[in-house]
């Protein structure tokens, strides 16, 4: 079988539906796949990704985009290598393209069925991918139409070659943000498929905080000397959101995120090996973070920022949000002296030089009453309230009142209750 004369495409997503129909097409008797049974999982796999078209060419291209190999990974953000590896890839591609070139009615023909030619101009019902979202969809169909208008195996190199520069490969190619699950015992970083699309337009004022924040990560994004950073300060500021809407401002020049909680610190390390050697920039993204003095997770986190042996990677920084200054609670017994601890100040160090580890701390504080009135305002012009502004900030300072008091967050809230109410 062609499949077994693969070099670096070798092991392939999907390869049994690959198998099943290479085997068809090589027309041989001895187990021969059943032309049914493999059309269905054709149909169920390109259902599942929200394909159309030619899903047999939507498979192909998918395999190709998905596949992290010493080529691709070469070549994700960098674009065209040199050296040997091209030669390797292009021994691949001329198995590939023959896939390609391959007309489904002579399949047809050779299993004595008459559905595959129905998988060539295949029209989707319209449902999004339960997988990808339409970005990532729409970027694999765009490469399987490329791929089959190019006549040569050349052809076909300087595409996938622009396909990895522009998108990456994999996981980490095709998907934004992370979260860190356990699986058999072993550390997965798992993609979050839909995520919420946050922008820094959106949050109103807070401008030098959002631009030290940029700063920082338009530094670590170049390739230049970076902190990392900790946003502290009153909840619902936007703290978060900040984070969330850097992530999309930096998506396209390689910048991922990957959310890690607390009780996961311990799999850091473990994070980290997984991604130091790939080409893009990860943010480790630790969402309201602090700890009790009973907790001791933050040993970990310390460990891993500046202290243990193995210096952190250059592509990695660790960013987090927390309404505590200095991440770890104290007590006024840390500064008296007492028979439980003789070191004292000790005490108070080690619990201070946590948040010391982090470069930029940048504060976001409850906005006063002018800037509340502003945020409302702005919210509810966005949102097409039509309502009379004294009337829209008298019921603003009435829903604050029972709601947590001025933030921005209470806005959001107050302008999300004004849209829900019926005409």
């Amino acid at each position: 079988m062609k499949i077994n004369e693969l070099i670096l495409y070798r092991e392939a997503a999907h390869k049994d539906i690959l198998e099943h129909m290479t085997a068809l097409m090589e027309g041989t008797e001895e187990n021969r796949p059943d032309p049914y049974e493999t059309a269905g999982a054709l149909v169920e796999f390109s259902a599942a990704h929200g394909f159309r078209g030619n899903l047999w060419h939507s498979l192909l291209a998918y395999v190709l985009a998905t596949n992290e190999n010493a080529f691709s990974t070469a070549c994700e953000i960098r674009g065209q290598v040199k050296g040997t590896i091209n030669e390797l890839a292009l021994h691949d591609f001329v198995i590939f393209k023959e896939w390609f070139d391959y007309d489904l009615d002579e399949l047809d023909k050779a299993a004595g069925c008459s559905v595959f030619r129905l998988l060539t101009h295949y029209e989707s019902t319209g449902t999004h991918s339960k997988i990808f979202n339409r970005r990532i969809r729409d970027n694999i169909q765009s490469l399987a139409e490329e791929l089959a208008e190019a006549e040569t195996t050349d052809q076909w190199l300087s595409i996938i070659t622009d396909f990895y520069r522009r998108f990456g490969v994999g996981k980490f190619g095709l998907h934004k943000a992370f979260r860190v699950e356990r699986k058999d015992e072993q550390t997965v970083i798992v993609p979050i498929k839909n995520i919420e699309h946050v922008y820094l337009d959106d949050l109103i004022g807070y401008e030098l905080q959002k631009q030290k924040l940029i700063e920082n990560t338009e530094a670590f994004v170049e390739g230049r000397e970076a902190n990392n950073c900790l946003l502290f300060g009153d909840a619902g500021t936007g703290k978060s959101s900040s984070i969330k809407a850097i992530l999309h401002k930096y998506y396209d020049r390689g910048l991922r995120m990957i959310e890690i909680y607390k009780h996961q610190f311990k799999d850091l390390s473990e994070v980290i090996s997984q991604i130091k050697s790939r080409n893009y920039k990860f943010i480790i993204y630790m969402d309201d973070l602090s700890f009790e003095e009973f907790e001791v997770e933050y040993k970990y986190l310390k460990a891993v920022i500046e202290g243990g042996l193995e210096v952190k990677p250059g592509n990695v920084l660790i960013y987090a949000t927390s309404n505590r200054r200095h991440l770890i609670r104290e007590n006024f017994s840390d500064k008296e002296e007492t028979r439980v601890d003789m070191h004292t100040s000790d005490t108070v160090q080690e619990k201070l030089s946590l948040s010391a580890r982090f470069g930029v701390t940048i504060y976001f504080g409850r906005p006063e009453p002018k800037e509340f009135k502003l945020i409302v305002t702005t919210l509810a012009k966005r949102a097409g309230i039509d309502m009379p502004e004294e009337e829209l900030l008298l019921e603003a300072n009435k829903w604050e009142l029972s709601h947590g008091g001025i933030s921005g967050r209470t806005a959001v809230q107050f302008i999300t209750y004004l849209k829900g109410k019926k005409p």
